[in-house]
């Protein structure tokens, strides 16, 4: 029979145990639903309170954001000040060891030239980044913080309308990391890019009943219930 004691010694250790959750954890969850600004506003709180890893992440959601306005912004040295000033701060951090900070360094050199339509140069960054991500998790070590590097591929081939890179990106991502709800999405706006009605159909359908019940409607939701509505349950093939 346990004593008064030790139930009460039990007690306090899981009382002083740490949470399962960490910064990087929550911000996943909610980059995966979508939330890529909630998820940096998480990270830099976590940041500012001295999280090294949540600075690392910070940097780089806070610059794929950064990067994707600029973007609209015609790419102008401007509009991508502080993504350049973000990837210096991981090549800080980096210090020239392959890791977390150098993948997701290369994934914001990526992005900035995503935002110019710098294809050529943006597929070299992609390749190397996503290469570099491979060989952390097979040997079990973390590749990019919170969204994967394979993942954030096919996002930016997206991005610059190059609609079959996207999908094999996103298919290649699937693989290594099974299809979230983001791969999902992204496959759905791949085919639509392309106006495979066809494929488009099943994978917006995918994305909404993986989505199922969740509160809110980001975007991504609100574009594939409109996409469904009007041209998959109208018969459109």
């Amino acid at each position: 029979m346990v004593s008064l004691a030790s139930r009460m010694s039990l007690a306090l250790v899981l009382a002083s145990a740490p949470s399962q959750s960490s910064p990087l954890v929550e911000a996943r969850a909610r980059a995966v639903e979508f939330d890529i600004a909630g998820a940096a506003t998480l990270l830099n709180a976590a940041a500012q309170r001295g999280d090294a890893s949540a600075r690392t992440a910070a940097l780089y959601i806070r610059g794929l954001i950064d990067a994707h306005e600029a973007s609209r912004q015609g790419g102008s040295p401007e509009s991508l000040a502080p993504v350049r000033e973000a990837i210096a701060s991981l090549e800080s951090i980096a210090n020239g060891r392959p890791g977390s900070a150098e993948i997701a360094r290369l994934m914001l050199q990526a992005a900035a030239a995503a935002a110019q339509s710098e294809r050529d140069e943006m597929r070299l960054y992609l390749d190397t980044a996503i290469r570099m991500e491979t060989l952390q998790r097979a040997a079990g070590m973390p590749g990019a913080p919170v969204v994967a590097a394979a993942e954030t591929a096919g996002d930016l081939w997206l991005q610059v309308h190059r609609y079959d890179e996207a999908r094999r990106a996103y298919d290649e991502a699937a693989e290594r990391l099974g299809p979230s709800l983001r791969i999902l999405a992204g496959r759905a706006r791949a085919a639509r890019g392309v106006n495979d009605v066809s494929t488009a159909c099943p994978a917006f359908r995918a994305l909404l009943d993986t989505w199922g019940a969740r509160p809110g409607q980001p975007l991504e939701i609100a574009e594939a219930r409109l996409y469904v509505a009007g041209l998959c349950e109208a018969g459109v093939r």
